[in-house]
C-alpha cells in the first residue's frame, strides 16, 4: 500500500480539559460516542478497529494500529482499508491519524487532527475532510461525561 501526501489537517477549541479529551480519543465507550464502535488500547503496537454500518464499497472496518502515544498529549494511529476495493487509481486507503493535545489558557484543549496519507483523487479525503470539521462538539460531549 502507498501513502499520498496530502493530509486533512482541523483544530478544534474544546472547553474540557486535556485529560477528559484524552479519555474522549482513547476509551472505546467514549470514542464510540462521537466516532464509531471499536477496541482501542493506546499502547504503542496495539491493533484494533473501527466498526461501521457498510455502505457502498466500504465494507463498515476500518484497521489501525497504534504507533505512538504520550498520554494527554499525543496520540498517533494507523488508519487503513475500509474499501471492498481499491479506487479508480488502484489507492488502497492507507493513512495516518495524528491527535495532538495543548492545554488551553482557558482550562480548555486545543486538539489538533492531522489525517495524513491521502492521495488528491481519493473519495475518504474529500469525505473525510469534511467529516473530520464536523467532530469538534461531538468530541467536548463525549469528554464532558468523562
Amino acid at each position: 500500500m502507498n501513502q499520498g501526501n496530502e493530509q486533512i489537517v482541523v483544530e478544534y477549541a474544546l472547553t474540557e480539559s486535556p485529560a477528559k479529551v484524552w479519555r474522549a480519543l482513547t476509551e472505546p465507550e467514549l470514542l464510540a460516542r462521537w466516532l464509531m464502535q471499536n477496541d482501542i488500547v493506546p499502547i504503542v503496537g496495539h491493533k484494533f478497529n473501527f466498526r461501521a454500518q457498510p455502505m457502498g464499497d466500504w465494507n463498515g472496518v476500518v484497521d489501525c494500529e497504534v504507533l505512538e502515544v504520550i498520554p494527554e498529549r499525543k496520540l498517533v494511529y494507523s488508519w487503513q482499508g475500509g474499501s471492498t476495493a481499491n479506487d479508480a487509481y488502484g489507492h488502497k486507503l492507507a493513512t495516518t491519524v495524528t491527535w495532538t493535545l495543548e492545554p488551553a489558557t482557558d482550562n480548555g484543549t486545543h486538539l489538533k487532527l492531522v489525517h495524513h496519507g491521502f492521495h488528491p483523487d481519493d473519495f475518504g479525503f474529500k469525505a473525510m475532510g469534511q467529516g473530520w470539521r464536523t467532530k469538534g462538539q461531538a468530541i467536548d460531549s463525549a469528554a464532558a461525561s468523562a
